[in-house]
């Protein structure tokens, strides 16, 4: 997915970030539920895509198709989705698929973080669960040609198929089986340990949210560190694990990164900053 069908999954998600402290998976399995109405059909994907429809018509859609039977939530959700514009039809699904995968990894991120007395607990364990639970599916189903026949085979029923599934990793979470449900039931033209890979990968890129990347010219003292701790907890509002660089290229100040997103206080980062006001 690239140009502007990447430019409307990324603002669907940031879009998404504000209800995932509550997300659930029955609003996942809703989300997976219209998927599978639109990969049943071309000509709805066609209409939801077709860029002489306004994202008013293209959401108005929506709701015609799944107003009452989904949540509210749910049908929000998807009619944003219709609105945006997308390069491909099929890039509307992967969108789709991409959300509603989001909603049960952050469910897992949820579960392992809670809040007391003001001071929030890391959602990492939660994630760095779920993940390992997709890498033990997968490493099973590659380590056995039997099951990966079983999980393709025409005749068997998708039941069968999803009871074979959830066996592989017995105690499995719910958002974990939730996520291989989805694999082996709906791939999408995939092999399923790749969707399973594609959802770990998702699962491995929301950790990096709780962890922040401190470069500085110098070792930091105890208390920098721990003053550096308390600031960034109350800028992104949880509790970063923070690991820390020196690099003397440096200078000066600090960098870091969090996820996707880089606060750089370098004397570098100041004087190439001056250096371009002084040029334009």
């Amino acid at each position: 997915m690239a140009g502007v069908s990447s430019e409307s999954l990324t603002t669907a998600l940031g879009q998404l970030e504000a209800s995932l402290p509550t997300a659930s998976l029955s609003l996942a399995q809703e989300l997976f539920s219209i998927l599978a109405v639109l990969d049943s059909s071309a000509g709805l994907r066609r209409s939801l895509t077709d860029p002489s429809r306004t994202g008013a018509e293209k959401s108005a859609l929506v709701s015609s198709l799944v107003k009452g039977k989904v949540s509210a939530e749910a049908e929000a959700i998807v009619g944003r989705l219709a609105a945006a514009r997308w390069s491909d039809a099929r890039d509307l699904g992967d969108a789709l698929e991409t959300v509603a995968a989001t909603v049960v990894i952050a469910v897992a991120e949820n579960r392992n973080t809670s809040a007391s007395s003001g001071n929030s607990v890391s959602g990492l364990g939660g994630l760095a669960s779920l993940e390992s639970e997709l890498f033990s599916f997968s490493q099973a189903v590659d380590s056995s040609h039997e099951v990966q026949r079983a999980l393709v085979e025409p005749q068997a029923s998708e039941s069968a198929k999803l009871d074979l599934a959830i066996k592989l990793v017995p105690g499995a979470s719910g958002e974990a089986q939730a996520l291989i449900r989805q694999a082996v039931v709906n791939p999408r033209g995939l092999k399923t340990v790749k969707l399973i890979e594609r959802f770990a990968n998702l699962a491995a890129a929301r950790q990096q949210r709780w962890i922040a990347e401190v470069t500085v010219s110098r070792p930091m003292q105890d208390g920098q560190l721990a003053r550096l701790q308390r600031g960034l907890n109350s800028l992104y509002g949880r509790e970063l694990n923070i690991n820390v660089r020196v690099d003397p290229a440096l200078i000066g100040g600090v960098r870091v990164r969090v996820g996707d997103e880089v606060v750089d206080a370098s004397v570098m980062a100041r004087l190439g900053e001056l250096r371009r006001q002084l040029a334009g």
